[in-house]
């Protein structure tokens, strides 16, 4: 009786192992998560942080490419290279770059000597850039109380030379190009408005976007026709569709 038991459990067992295929309403459900064996293999994805990395990796490794590709300007800052649909429709990721581009918070204060950093470093050289610099750069500390603003426009008082001191109208708006997509294309300029506070005695300074973000579609733009450039003249231009 003992042997017939484990048997019977054992059977149990085994009856519990095999999945459980039940229709219900029409739709096909199954007790066990099944794995195929016969999936078609795709590669893992190749991550870089410049275009050139994915333009070099198109031109020298296209036997490693489908019939067709697709490159996907994601964001400024993503761009990913995908097949075309397979036989499963489904799609291969072979290739990503993402921009390593500085971090200024926009809209959140700096005080005088990081401000002053953070726009050399990651903004280009323009008219704009260096009047915001002299004005940040030679602001009378303990003064700021003395600003004048009328929520628009402000005006502070800056040092000129060694003694004498001006009463200047601070610029705004400011057209500026921040660094803020791939350095390869062009980077897109904006409008900011440029604010000066007190902060406990010492000048504070903050810049906010003031164009809702519309450089994102031109820095797409200077993405893809970068691509082009760099690709049209290759044998697999004609296999790849670019869309941003």
């Amino acid at each position: 009786m003992l042997k017939e038991a484990m048997q019977y459990i054992a059977g149990l067992k085994e009856a519990s192992m095999d999945p459980k295929v039940v229709e219900i309403n029409g739709k096909t459900y199954c007790n066990k998560e099944l794995k195929r064996y016969d999936e078609e293999p795709m590669a893992s994805a190749i991550e870089a942080t410049t275009l050139t990395a994915m333009i070099d990796y198109i031109k020298s490794c296209s036997k490693e490419l489908r019939e067709t590709m697709i490159i996907h300007v994601v964001n400024p800052t993503t761009v990913k290279l995908y097949s075309g649909l397979t036989k499963e429709r489904e799609r291969e990721y072979l290739f990503k770059s993402y921009a390593a581009v500085p971090k200024f918070s926009y809209g959140n204060w700096y005080s005088q000597e990081e401000f002053i950093i953070e726009m050399q470093a990651d903004f280009e050289v323009t008219e704009d850039l260096q009047l915001i610099l002299k004005v940040a750069g030679n602001v009378e500390a303990k003064t700021t109380q003395n600003y004048v603003d009328d929520g628009t426009s402000q005006r502070a008082v800056i040092k000129q030379g060694i003694a004498s001191k001006a009463d200047v109208l601070v610029p705004n708006p400011v057209e500026l190009v921040p660094y803020r997509t791939f350095l390869e294309v062009k980077q897109p300029s904006s409008e900011f408005v440029f604010r000066i506070r007190d902060d406990r005695g010492e000048p504070a300074f903050k810049i906010v976007e003031a164009e809702g973000g519309l450089w994102r579609n031109e820095a797409m733009n200077n993405i893809k026709q970068y691509l082009i450039e760099n690709l049209q003249d290759t044998p697999i231009y004609g296999r790849i569709t670019i869309i941003a």
